[in-house]
């Protein structure tokens, strides 16, 4: 449970996501969808209830973790609005998200001594293979501020995948796309899930791309847990159709 004040944004909601999913979060603006997500990756923390992540096999609360202990944790994210470092590189964007995996000494990486050059070596490397990947090698010394829009979202995600995460939340990955570029993100979300074997959960209004794109959905309501199942059932909920996907005529 979420509260605000007098407001409660998140109530009475149960999930349990599993290793190698693709799971979508939708609802219509107002659900809470943001803040449930905000809670699951440290931003802010719940008011009550709990939230723990499974490490092979120990059960770890992350009710009081700060987001960059939840990040190291293995849960990453992309948010609504964009938050690049705009007046960086796409390397550079890519390289800040890796300092939690490489951790130097002091006195190395004041002194330089040739083991902080073998690990800056490493990490340039695997962040240029990342971008390859994901076809934005060739725009590695632009400014991120200088990419098209729908690289600028491939970048944010790729960033996310750059922490080696588990889990990766992204949050309306397909705002402000044309279909072009929504297409193009669902083969990119598909290549992730096979590729990098990690659960995938999408908040998402384009229903289209929901549909088939995952393998299970949570409905919410004014912050409550309206309905859980496969898209079939989903599209099927009587519940679901009245509430938020609107009356059958």
């Amino acid at each position: 449970m979420k509260k605000f004040g007098g407001l409660t944004a998140v109530s009475d909601v149960s999930m349990q996501i599993n290793s190698d999913e693709l799971i979508a979060l939708i609802g219509p603006n107002g659900a809470g969808k943001t803040t449930l997500f905000n809670m699951l990756t440290g931003v802010i923390s719940p008011s009550s209830g709990t939230i723990t992540f499974d490490q092979e096999g120990k059960k770890i609360s992350l009710n009081h973790k700060k987001a960059y202990q939840i990040a190291e944790l293995g849960l990453a994210r992309t948010f609504q609005n964009i938050r690049l470092f705009k007046d960086m590189t796409v390397l550079d964007n890519v390289l800040v998200a890796m300092t939690n995996q490489y951790k130097e000494g002091f006195l190395q990486a004041v002194l330089r001594f040739p083991k902080f050059y073998q690990t800056e070596d490493v990490i340039v490397k695997k962040a240029r293979n990342l971008l390859a990947i994901f076809d934005l090698d060739k725009d590695m010394h632009k400014r991120a501020c200088n990419l098209p829009y729908g690289l600028q979202r491939r970048l944010e995600i790729v960033r996310g995948l750059a922490m080696s995460p588990k889990i990766l939340f992204l949050d309306e990955p397909a705002a402000g796309m044309n279909p072009e570029e929504t297409a193009a993100l669902a083969k990119l979300i598909r290549k992730i899930q096979k590729q990098f074997h990690i659960t995938v959960v999408l908040i998402e209004h384009d229903m289209s791309l929901v549909m088939n794109l995952v393998e299970r959905i949570y409905v919410l309501d004014q912050g409550t847990l309206l309905a859980e199942g496969t898209p079939k059932e989903i599209k099927q909920n009587k519940t679901v159709i009245k509430a938020y996907l609107g009356e059958e005529g």
